[in-house]
């Protein structure tokens, strides 16, 4: 998702959050019986702000004042991050992408930034590379931290977007380099094709005919 898509995203899901919470409060507080002046008081605030904050007005809520608030009428505020969606990636992974772009033959079609196809799934490629009858998902890594989560992200991905087989262009750094060593035997069942071979197969405009891992 683009970043401007995403912001506006977010916003919405912000605007969403705040409007159940504050009803929430308010269901709250009048099953427990409290006025708008009893809550108030009881959290240092007036009932007007107390109030503003049950219908969604205030725009950006403290979530110490919304913890105070669920804590007088006998709730509990809580804050998890669920992954959604891709990150927004840096410099560095967009110069790891026009690497990998150079690598390619002139034949060869790329799109970015491709949704893996289910509506309301906030996830996308990278990239993806288009042959004669054959395409193939590209998902760029420029640091390698947890190689088991990164491992199940990809292959969630692969299953929700239907998409065989996968590129795995990694920045070439000690580090990443060291995580693959690591993870020999994971990444080997994954990504079958060794480097050089994808990167043969597309510099010649063919097929690299599986999924496979490319330092560059």
């Amino acid at each position: 998702m683009k970043h401007g898509r995403r912001i506006d995203w977010a916003k919405a899901m912000l605007d969403s959050s705040r409007i159940r919470t504050g009803r929430e409060l308010r269901e709250a507080r009048l099953s427990a019986g409290l006025s708008l002046r009893d809550l108030g008081r009881a959290v240092g605030m007036s009932h007007s702000q107390a109030s503003r904050i049950e219908r969604g007005l205030v725009r950006d809520p403290s979530i110490g004042a919304l913890t105070r608030c669920a804590a007088a009428v006998g709730c509990e505020l809580s804050i998890r991050l669920y992954p959604v969606g891709d990150p927004l990636r840096d410099d560095a992974h967009s110069r790891l992408l026009d690497r990998f772009r150079g690598e390619l033959h002139p034949s060869l079609m790329v799109r970015h930034e491709v949704p893996i196809g289910r509506e309301g799934d906030l996830r996308a490629w990278d990239a993806v590379v288009s042959g004669q009858g054959w395409r193939i998902a590209v998902e760029a890594e420029t640091r390698l931290v947890d190689v088991q989560a990164l491992l199940r992200r990809l292959a969630l991905k692969r299953r929700d977007g239907r998409m065989g087989d996968l590129i795995l262009p990694v920045a070439d750094t000690r580090a990443n380099r060291l995580a693959v060593r690591a993870v020999r035997s994971s990444f080997a069942a994954e990504f079958p094709i060794p480097g050089r071979a994808i990167l043969g197969a597309l510099r010649a405009g063919e097929s690299p005919g599986g999924s496979g891992l490319v330092v560059l």
